[in-house]
């Protein structure tokens, strides 16, 4: 049976059709908010998926243009693979939504939202991620929620929540902020350098807001929610527990994985596995858990030796961060390179250097954005981690590592008036071992510097974890999580900033929800390890941006014309100004406010092609000094070209101070010479004279 439901949220009305369509999923929202449309679905198969450890959850985000009024391009005129928007959407709604289902389910779940109209002022991708959690609270799948998610901007000091597109504009804050009744269960934010405590109050400003949204919810699944279906357990039986425990003792164990180097502790773990193997061989029922069950061991072990006994599996202090490396200048020819070390994680990012006109074009929903400027590309070979497989381009993670960086950087990034350039970075992983996305910010930003693009402060990143005990108070925060720490805990915090303020979040947890003390203090300890991070190690590197481009970053000059002239200088179907760049071979970008960008590595060449864009938007005034070529030879005089399409001529009886018969006495085609303007003669054209050159 049809219901709609209804509430105001930020000043916009949130609507929610349930039982419209889509009626054989297992639970289906018709998201209406302003005129911003989204089909929110989620199903689940009937049976778990066999020979799988994991919870098989996929997440999708379909961008459709007939939501903006727009036909895709390409040849087969229709929406292909997904766009960067449409992967990060559907991260952001998977990060907060998987650690609410129950850790032994092993059935299929996909929650799909169709975009299917657009409304600038009502973000698709918040409807989206509002509409999964309803679809999910009101179906038959288990889950233990429900849950809501807000954004959050800072304009003019104040908070706005779900900005509509003037707010997101002029914000200084993007903050995506996920919740469950009790507790915060994700952060993403982008900032412009903003304060740890503005952060903290932003981020429960925010869980207050949810709050509402979740009793909205609560309403509708109490009127619509069918009853939670139940499944087949894929746990550990407690017997294999007890049994392994006999084969490999605690303290066996703990010898196993208590060691900083990741090849040996993986070595140790492989004999482990040979010896219960061999003790189980007859039992096939508990090998085919086996894998699990030694997971769980490990997990367990490692968890209590940290919140118990307060020791790390490489030896280090809750609070010390591995060694530190950095040095540039590591790759000869890019423009600029870097590599940054911090214990078995390794990065070297490669900085390149274009004209504008090399920005990334951008075809998505959102019209505001319709090209970047800067692009960071993350990219994670298998063997990073020691592994061996094909290379199939970046996956969702590689995407979620690279956006997260660019949103760590951009906000000290000089504007295109200031450095008018294309930037790209390419962090390239050589070794992982935990938070391999926030090396690449400290990577990048001494390769930025190294390749003289002026960013007003370095940036550094650090990741934090946790491992929590019975009770809320029962925890302890890990500086510098190793990838051990990562899967065995309960939290990856990342934080990047300057030493001045935040400038991005991510926060993954495995778990049911973080409390305001543990944010907190995983903020605070996330910015003392930062400036060591940048005192002790980044800085004494490269201490500020070089003060020019490198030697074979291509140099850009940039003018300004008056914007009424540009079609002079591009002429009619580019004629003029293809000619300049074939004459010059520069690159010539014009902007529609008269910014013209001359781009190359000559600079004589350079400084030709100004000149002469210079000479074609300038009027003809008397007592001007040009130089032209002679293109023509007539029995009156001669005509020069001063710059493609900009001509004149010169009266025979003003090429010589003597008198001359022929023109051709002094002049032949193709000479260069040099003219003074004498305004218009009779006729109302333009003349030249060379004898009055002075």
């Amino acid at each position: 049976m049809f219901k709609s439901y209804s509430m105001e949220l930020a000043g916009r009305t949130l609507t929610v059709d349930v039982g419209r369509v889509a009626a054989q999923a297992n639970g289906a929202a018709l998201m209406h908010y302003g005129d911003t449309v989204v089909l929110s679905t989620a199903t689940a198969s009937d049976k778990p998926r066999e020979g799988i450890d994991f919870f098989p959850l996929s997440v999708e985000y379909e961008e459709k243009l007939y939501a903006v009024g727009k036909i895709p391009g390409g040849f087969n005129k229709r929406e292909g693979k997904a766009s960067e928007n449409a992967i990060l959407t559907s991260r952001v709604i998977d990060r907060p939504m998987r650690p609410l289902f129950p850790k032994d389910y092993r059935n299929d779940v996909t929650l799909n939202n169709l975009v299917m109209s657009v409304d600038p002022d009502c973000s698709p991708e918040l409807t989206a991620m509002i509409g999964s959690a309803i679809a999910v609270a009101i179906s038959d799948i288990p889950f233990d929620g429900p849950c809501s998610t807000t954004q959050v901007g800072l304009v003019d000091g104040e908070f706005v929540f779900n900005p509509n597109a003037d707010q997101k504009a002029n914000s200084d804050l993007q903050l995506t902020v996920a919740s469950t009744k009790e507790k915060v269960i994700m952060i993403e934010a982008g900032a412009n350098e903003v304060s740890e405590d503005k952060m903290i109050e932003a981020i429960f400003a925010a869980h207050e807001v949810n709050q509402k949204v979740i009793e909205f919810i609560d309403t509708i699944v109490a009127e619509c929610g069918k009853a939670k279906h139940g499944y087949e357990s894929c746990a550990v039986p407690a017997e294999l527990f007890e049994a392994i425990k006999e084969v490999v003792p605690p303290v066996e164990m703990e010898e196993a994985v208590f060691t900083d180097v990741k090849q040996d502790r993986e070595e140790n773990i492989k004999k482990i596995t040979a010896k219960l193997e061999e003790a189980f061989a007859d039992n096939e029922e508990w090998l085919a858990v086996l894998g699990e069950a030694i997971y769980q061991y490990q997990k367990k072990t490692v968890r209590k030796m940290i919140l118990k006994d307060h020791k790390r599996p490489d030896g280090r202090d809750i609070t010390q961060i591995r060694r530190l490396a950095a040095e540039v200048d590591i790759i000869p020819r890019v423009h600029g390179s870097a590599m940054f070390t911090r214990g078995q994680t390794q990065i070297c990012t490669i900085t390149t250097l274009a004209p504008l006109s090399e920005a990334q074009r951008i075809d998505g929903l959102d019209e505001a954005e319709t090209s970047k400027r800067y692009m960071h590309h993350y990219n994670f070979p298998s063997y990073s981690v020691g592994e061996t497989r094909p290379s199939r381009g970046p996956g969702r993670r590689e995407i979620g590592h690279g956006a997260l960086a660019e949103r760590a950087l951009i906000p000290v990034l000089p504007s295109a008036s200031e450095f008018p350039y294309a930037i790209r970075t390419v962090s390239e992983t050589f070794e992982s071992n935990g938070s391999t996305s926030q090396a690449s910010i400290c990577a990048s930003t001494m390769s930025l510097m190294a390749a003289g693009v002026p960013i007003t402060k370095p940036v550094a990143g650090i990741s934090c974890g946790l491992v929590t005990g019975d009770s809320d108070d029962d925890y302890i925060v890990l500086t510098d999580i190793q990838g051990l720490e990562d899967f065995f805990g309960d939290m990856d915090f990342k934080v990047a900033g300057t030493p001045d303020g935040i400038t991005a979040i991510q926060m993954d947890i495995k778990i049911h929800g973080l409390t305001r003390a543990i944010i907190e203090e995983a903020i605070k300890t996330t910015k003392e390890a930062r400036m060591h991070i940048l005192n002790d190690v980044m800085i004494p590197c490269i201490a500020k941006p070089r003060t020019e481009v490198g030697e074979f970053a291509p140099k850009i000059v940039q003018i300004q014309i008056d914007p009424a002239k540009i079609g002079d200088v591009v002429g009619q179907r580019g004629k003029t100004i293809n000619a300049i760049i074939e004459q010059t071979g520069v690159k010539i970008d014009i902007t529609d406010d008269g910014a013209v960008s001359v781009c190359g590595t000559d600079a004589d060449k350079m400084n030709e092609a100004i000149r002469i864009i210079q000479t074609i938007v300038t009027d003809f005034e008397e007592g001007q000094i040009f130089e032209g070529k002679v293109i023509s030879i007539k029995e009156f005089g001669a005509f020069l070209e001063f710059a493609p399409g900009k001509e004149g001529m010169v009266h025979i009886s003003k090429i010589s101070k003597d008198r001359i018969n022929h023109v051709e006495d002094v002049l032949s085609l193709g000479d260069v010479v040099k003219v003074v303007c004498l305004g218009k003669d009779k006729m109302g054209r333009i003349s030249f004279s060379i004898k009055d050159v002075q």
